[in-house]
């Protein structure tokens, strides 16, 4: 099962356990043979896929979550629909939250990723430095670069943490892996968006 997540940048795909990414400029041919399972939140990428795939399915439509939320993009529905209950963390130019319980969606929340910060302090002259990721977190900082490093992580890790309370959380994203070390009941899956693509997939009985 060849499985593909459209996103505004690149292609991520996933077949047999392993997972990569392509542009579109570069989109290979080479998956001809195979039927591929996709959704998309990028209506220009997903005409890139159809122009270089015959055998194409998008199955956003199968995949039902339970919620009251407006707007929530697909990638965030499949997410959440792989699992029943948990806090989905989505750390990429974005940091989507999401909150599921017995596989009701309870809704979600949106702050900047880590690279999104790097580009509002970029427009300062004297704070366009590079982040610290390993600053301290638990003493004030003594120098900027340790100062706009500690500012960006702590408000993303609190907010993180307000939210999720004591439940436990599921990272995935470019920063996902990096994030989850700040929480003891974490895991990082990069592979939650398939997963939930996989058992709408399965459920609907549409191979």
């Amino acid at each position: 099962m060849l499985l593909c997540d459209i996103g505004n940048t690149y292609f991520h795909f996933f077949y047999k356990g392993r997972i990569w990414k392509e542009e579109a400029n570069t989109l290979s041919r080479k998956n001809e043979d195979y039927r591929i399972y996709y959704i998309s939140v990028n209506d220009r990428n997903e005409k890139k896929l159809l122009e270089s795939h015959n055998n194409c399915l998008n199955i956003a439509k199968y995949i039902k979550l339970d919620t009251v939320y407006q707007g929530l993009g697909i990638d965030r529905k499949a997410a959440c629909y792989s699992l029943q209950s948990g806090i989905i963390v989505d750390a990429g130019s974005a940091i989507t939250i999401d909150v599921m319980q017995e596989d009701i969606h309870l809704g979600g929340a949106i702050l900047p990723g880590i690279e999104s910060y790097r580009k509002m302090f970029s427009n300062i002259d004297v704070l366009r430095l590079d982040f610290n990721l390993n600053v301290a977190l638990d003493a004030l900082p003594q120098n900027t670069q340790d100062a706009i490093s500690y500012g960006c992580l702590n408000s993303i890790i609190l907010g993180i943490k307000d939210i999720a309370k004591d439940n436990f959380l599921y990272f995935t994203g470019g920063d996902g892996k990096f994030l989850s070390r700040f929480f003891k009941k974490s895991i990082f899956d990069n592979t939650l968006v398939f997963k939930g693509m996989q058992k709408a997939i399965s459920q609907n009985n549409i191979l």
